[in-house]
């Protein structure tokens, strides 16, 4: 057993998550964390709601609604959009909480006592029609090495390169297209020069495992060529505050230094909720016998740079591993990610997913009209793994029939419809044939292909393999006519036939769960299980742990689980004798008129 971290990107307060979103962080954490869980390991998945910046308060003063009002009215949106999604955390929290801020505190004085903070002069954008700092993010300008007309003002999409807002040629603010004003401020630095043969080292260890994928490594490793101090703070009244700058009311720590710690405080404050404070260094701490715990970081390709060079540089400079030397805190030393899985841009058509434009489909919309399974399954089949992918409405009714429901859903249909018919309950194998035994022999085999395949965050070839194994299930029943077995003297063959077919269809449902964790529970019910197959998540109200340290809670909304009773990533038995109804459908068959109701719904938006 090997302790496994899910570390899964924090989405932002500043509105509903559209399908974009969760298709780069969401299902495919989920995906993983269900397998890993099913193969025996011990996981931890822990994330939530990344709720500081000027962008929160841009949208509050949008919204007429202080930025606490507005920061709680979306965290419990998309905590109920993604406990309906099916995502199994562990814990699911917010970065305002008292205790998240005591722990970025901590992280923040200890960077800085090693001597990693450094304080310096520099510039900061001002809009002038309102006198409050725009974030780097708000200014869009001319990148001065590629000369990409959209670059931010901390990074340009198109080569990469980091960048300051005073980098860009022509900088303009997004917000209302005013050419922003810059004053000297003082602020606090990341030393990232001096991290910079630490990280170093560590990103080519990481390439030496093979296991990143080459488009994350290549970036991550590139990136280093142009390292620089990075300021972790920023004049705003939203925020943590700055240890030692208290009677500096408007100045913060920089929402990107605070929320990456998020997976380290999501950690402590799911142990002290456990009542078992230190457990979270199980999963953080490193291991006596050298076994460290396994973490996996999950998020979209806009998010690698601060998963593999921010977050490491804080842990490193946290641990004293920079060229200054120096000494972890009262955390200890602290383990370094064991792999960034960032996936690609899910688009809508040729393109981009954007609120602003219309161009969206939020999650809880989408859940409404067609449920979670249907979704996972097309994130799974088609989403942006390695390469942008397309979100077309066309595409996806064509996959939901096509492959969800003529593929499993009929295999699942027919086999418990002849059940039911001709038994009413899970019938006794009498000899098996070779045709039995083929059958039967795939579908095992189907564990470790799949299996090894999700290990490796392969899903488009992981779910494409498992669908092909339930073809092979439904070419079994084409090929032994069970439906034609209708004389007395048949009845024993039929009845392996149907037992074969029914351990093949729960096999297959163990080999879809991780996948489509709703629908294997009711495909669990359809085979007469009893009970919750695949576990699932829920939303519990907690009080504030630390409510006078924080923004001011006193009880906010968790996603959490308990799920010990997942199931073995193995075949198990059918069970002779369990009860089989003629079933309803699992899935539903989606008219060819849903995609020209969804593009006149998108137009009328």
């Amino acid at each position: 057993m090997t302790r496994v971290l899910s570390a899964v990107a924090w989405p932002y307060t500043n509105g509903p998550r559209h399908i974009g979103h969760v298709a780069g962080f969401g299902v495919p954490s989920d995906v993983f964390s269900r397998f890993m869980r099913m193969a025996g390991h011990d996981v931890l998945m822990v994330s939530g709601t990344d709720e500081h910046g000027t962008p929160i308060l841009v949208l509050a003063d949008n919204e007429g609604l202080p930025a606490r009002e507005l920061v709680d009215k979306y965290n419990q949106v998309i905590v109920d959009d993604l406990c309906g999604l099916g995502l199994s955390y562990d814990l699911f929290t917010r970065t305002t909480t008292g205790n998240h801020y005591a722990v970025v505190q901590e992280m923040f004085e200890t960077c800085r006592r090693n001597g990693y903070m450094v304080e310096e002069t520099t510039k900061t954008a001002i809009s002038p029609s309102t006198g409050r700092t725009l974030p780097d993010r708000y200014i869009e300008g001319t990148c001065p090495i590629c000369k990409y007309a959209e670059a931010r003002g901390d990074q340009c999409d198109n080569c990469g390169n980091q960048l300051d807002p005073t980098d860009l040629i022509d900088p303009r603010s997004k917000i209302n297209g005013e050419t922003p004003e810059f004053r000297d401020t003082q602020h606090w630095f990341l030393d990232l020069p001096a991290l910079a043969g630490a990280l170093g080292e560590w990103l080519d260890q990481r390439e030496a495992t093979g296991l990143w994928r080459p488009n994350v490594i290549k970036f991550s490793q590139n990136i280093l060529q142009e390292i620089r101090p990075r300021a972790m703070t920023r004049d705003i009244d939203w925020g943590i505050p700055v240890p030692g700058w208290e009677d500096q009311p408007t100045k913060r720590l920089y929402v990107w230094f605070d929320a990456v710690i998020g997976y380290l405080s999501a950690s402590i404050e799911w142990a002290r909720r456990l009542g078992e404070p230190e457990k979270w260094r199980e999963w953080w701490s490193p291991a006596e016998d050298g076994e460290d715990a396994q973490s996996y970081y999950f998020m979209g390709k806009d998010n690698i740079v601060f998963h593999s060079q921010i977050w490491p540089a804080e842990l490193l400079a946290y641990n004293g591993r920079g060229d200054k030397g120096g000494e972890p805190g009262r955390f200890g030393t602290l383990n370094l990610p064991t792999e960034v899985v960032s996936s690609e841009f899910l688009t809508f058509g040729d393109s981009q997913f954007s609120t602003s434009r219309g161009n969206v489909i939020y999650v809880g919309d989408f859940l409404a009209r067609y449920g979670p399974d249907p979704l996972r399954y097309y994130i799974c089949a088609a989403g942006p793994e390695t390469s942008d992918a397309a979100f077309t409405w066309a595409d996806f009714v064509t996959r939901n029939n096509s492959e969800l429901v003529a593929g499993w859903g009929n295999l699942v249909n027919r086999t418990a419809t002849m059940i039911a018919k001709s038994f009413g309950e899970i019938p006794a194998a009498g000899p098996f044939e070779e045709v039995d035994e083929r059958v039967l022999a795939t579908v095992r085999d189907g564990f470790a292909t799949v299996g090894g395949l999700v290990e490796k965050h392969r899903l488009r070839a992981a779910i494409a393999e498992a669908m092909r194994v339930v073809g092979e299930v439904n070419k079994y029943l084409t090929v032994t006519e069970p439906y034609k077995m209708k004389d007395e003297s048949q009845r024993e063959r039929l009845g392996t036939v149907l037992h074969v077919a029914a351990q093949c269809v729960s096999d297959c449902n163990t080999l879809l769960s991780p996948f489509l964790p709703h629908s294997a529970n009711k495909v669990h019910t359809v085979l007469g299980g009893e009970g919750e197959f695949m576990p699932m998540p829920r939303i519990e109200q907690v009080e504030e742990l630390e409510p006078g340290n924080g923004a001011g809670h006193t009880a906010y909304s968790v996603i959490t689980g308990e799920y010990s009773a997942t199931p073995a990533w193995e075949s198990r038995p059918v069970v002779v004798g369990a009860k089989v109804a003629k079933p309803t459908p699992v899935f539903r068959k989606l008219d060819p008129s849903v995609v020209e109701e969804e593009l006149a719904r998108a137009s009328a938006g």
